[in-house]
């Protein structure tokens, strides 16, 4: 499925041209047909001889209402540029011609329109070399140029044709399964709600299908899908797609939020690109100007931070990093427009290489220059490199989100990162969909993947802060979980994988709570270990009535009270009861016997059998409850 934008000075004959085509007037707004000028996006379809049904965008070609132009024009596939025969060039056939150059819309046809009006040939041959001269240069520049009336119909079989070989030479749109729907219009019907429309691009959409409107994060159901008025259950990538969308009101969509699936997109705030400064702008564009962004359907306010750059003269590129005032959604590779405010004036644009940067760059620096480079000029396997740079570590599936890179580009990529060692797993992460990534059984696409440069960074890190928690806590067995994760600074899932690589690499261990470095082992000096040896042989003269948790603490100190317990040598079992691990294992095996024999045991009979008091006795008891190893019923415990 394709679609068809119009572009064009005003009044030049764009929507007369198309009802020609179609049979169906774009210009749907009562206003419209009053002034006989197109204000917004008007819509129509046709089929092409070859039995291919092509959509229609209509855009407004008044200077006042080149906005809405920018609106539509960024999802189609080719253009159809009318110039009048009357009139020829105007301000904006130039200015529609330059945002479809920036747009890099790489196909097009050329209708020279009303030339029933035009009585001299000579005057359209000179209106023709005109033309060629402005669109030389441009994606436009071998564009056929059709004569054509709308009138009468001539050039019309001509114009058809042209556009069909030309869409004919188009490669299909890619599909990455992760659809996008821009809106351009929002309206609602009786009996139905919603209704969305837009161009689709990057996937496909179902009914039934849960879909998100970004940025607002709104939750909805499609309820109906329709091309061109025909009820469809799927729409495919390039068709103007129109959705009935339940859960959603009317009153909180509009124009230029995005349809997606749940997950498969993130908004941003910032993002880096590469700009071209339109040659007749007139001034040199200045660092942290106030602009407009157009990108898809998108029209928000944006401060751009020049860099590389103390100012950009016309015709000139530059590194941009736009803040935006709104957030949005966008992809690499993405095409916009940026435009003065006021007063309105397109400056340029270019394509979107970052759009997820991780920081806000130094104007001068180097490295994010460099970094901005490659991931413009890069192969497949250095783009999805630098995401994995730019990301650190992340599912492996947003990297290839955030690389843009088609199926085949990032299989190839993959695997030579993985052959190469650019790119390690960590594990897979947990709470994450587990789809196998066809080209490798071992790596999933919730697999946490990063760097070999950014693994040994942050394996460094986790080690260190092992080490460092060693040498200040030496009688302490390890550092607790997420003491070590509070230092590392890292989120849950992302600290999780770093420590399963650790663990399986044998760099560090895990037990319960506490994180160590492997053979870390607890160390008494000869007066710390007298001391300890003292304190087990109170325990070894009284094993069931044994010194309370504060008279350890007093005997040896607190640090190797804790050294004792994170060794296992100690068990306590209530907050002022401890045992010595020979004497705890002793206890639970004989409760086990007596509860074999008897069926129930009491607080008493426990008493009696370690020749104990009825506080050991119960502290013991409740903590068998606890772990699971008796159930008590009334004054009788039995095994659980």
């Amino acid at each position: 499925m394709r679609v068809i934008g119009t572009a064009g000075h005003v009044d030049h004959g764009k929507s007369t041209l198309v009802e020609a085509l179609t049979g169906i007037h774009p210009d749907r707004l009562k206003e419209e047909r009053e002034r006989e000028m197109t204000i917004d996006l008007g819509f129509a379809w046709m089929t092409l001889p070859n039995g291919e049904e092509v959509g229609i965008v209509d855009v407004p070609g008044h200077r006042d209402f080149i906005e809405n132009m920018l609106a539509g024009v960024g999802g189609i596939d080719a253009a159809l540029f009318v110039v009048a025969g009357d009139e020829g060039v105007m301000p904006q056939t130039r200015e529609h011609l330059a945002i479809l150059d920036i747009l890099q819309i790489q196909a097009g046809v050329v209708a020279l329109t009303k030339i029933d009006l035009v009585n001299d040939v000579e005057w359209l041959e000179l209106v023709e070399d005109d033309l060629r001269k402005v669109l030389s240069g441009t994606v436009l520049a071998s564009s056929p140029i059709i004569r054509v009336s709308a009138r009468n119909g001539e050039g019309l079989p001509d114009l058809v044709h042209a556009l069909e070989v030309c869409l004919g030479e188009r490669p299909p749109r890619p599909d990455f399964s992760r659809p996008r729907l821009p809106i351009d219009r929002v309206f609602t019907m009786a009996g139905f709600g919603t209704v969305v429309t837009g161009t689709l691009i990057d996937g496909s959409l179902r009914v039934g299908d849960e879909v998100h409107i970004l940025p607002e994060g709104l939750r909805g159901r499609i309820r109906g899908l329709q091309t061109h008025r025909r009820n469809e259950e799927f729409s495919v990538p390039g068709s103007r797609t129109a959705v009935n969308i339940s859960g959603v009101d009317v009153n909180q969509v509009r124009r230029g939020t995005v349809v997606t699936h749940p997950g498969d997109y993130q908004v941003t705030r910032r993002i880096d690109v590469r700009f071209r400064l339109l040659p007749d702008v007139g001034r040199p564009l200045e660092h942290n100007t106030v602009v407009k962004l157009f990108l898809g359907a998108a029209e928000v306010l944006a401060r751009l931070r020049l860099l590389g750059s103390q100012s950009l003269q016309p015709g000139e590129e530059a590194w941009l990093q736009l803040e935006l005032r709104e957030p949005i959604v966008a992809v690499r590779g993405d095409r916009y427009i940026l435009r003065r405010p006021s007063p309105g004036q397109t400056l340029g644009g270019g394509a979107v290489v970052d759009p997820h940067p991780t920081r806000r760059h130094k104007r001068f620096a180097d490295d994010s220059l460099d970094h901005l480079k490659a991931l413009a000029q890069g192969t497949p396997s250095e783009l999805l490199y630098q995401s994995l740079v730019t990301l650190g570590a992340a599912p492996l599936s947003e990297v290839i989100s955030h690389s843009g890179l088609e199926t085949s580009a990032y299989e190839q990529a993959l695997k030579e990162l993985l052959t190469t060692g650019q790119l390690l797993s960590l594990g897979v992460s947990e709470g994450t969909p587990s789809s196998f990534i066809d080209i490798s059984q071992s790596l999933q696409s919730s697999t946490i993947v990063t760097s070999r440069g950014y693994w040994e960074e942050l394996s460094s890190r986790a080690i260190r802060e092992v080490d460092n928690y060693h040498r200040t806590y030496p009688l302490r067995r390890g550092i607790p979980r997420e003491e070590l994760k509070s230092r590392l600074k890292l989120p849950g899932r992302l600290f999780n994988a770093v420590l399963q690589k650790l663990v399986k690499d044998s760099v560090i261990e895990e037990s319960g709570p506490l994180v160590y470095r492997c053979g870390h082992t607890i160390q008494f000096n000869p007066e710390q270990q007298r001391r300890v040896d003292g304190l087990l042989s109170r325990f070894a003269a009284s094993p069931y009535a044994p010194p309370t948790v504060k008279v350890c603490q007093s005997e040896v100190g607190a640090d190797i009270y804790e050294a004792l317990v994170d060794l296992g040598q100690l068990i306590p079992v209530a907050p002022d009861v401890v045992f010595r691990r020979q004497d705890y294992d002793h206890m639970i095996a004989d409760v086990h016997s007596l509860l074999a024999q008897n069926g129930t045991i009491t607080a008493a009979q426990v008493r009696d059998h370690f020749n104990t008091s009825r506080r050991y006795a119960l502290a013991f008891l409740e903590h068998l409850d606890v772990i699971g190893v008796t159930l008590r019923e009334g004054d009788v415990r039995r095994l659980k």
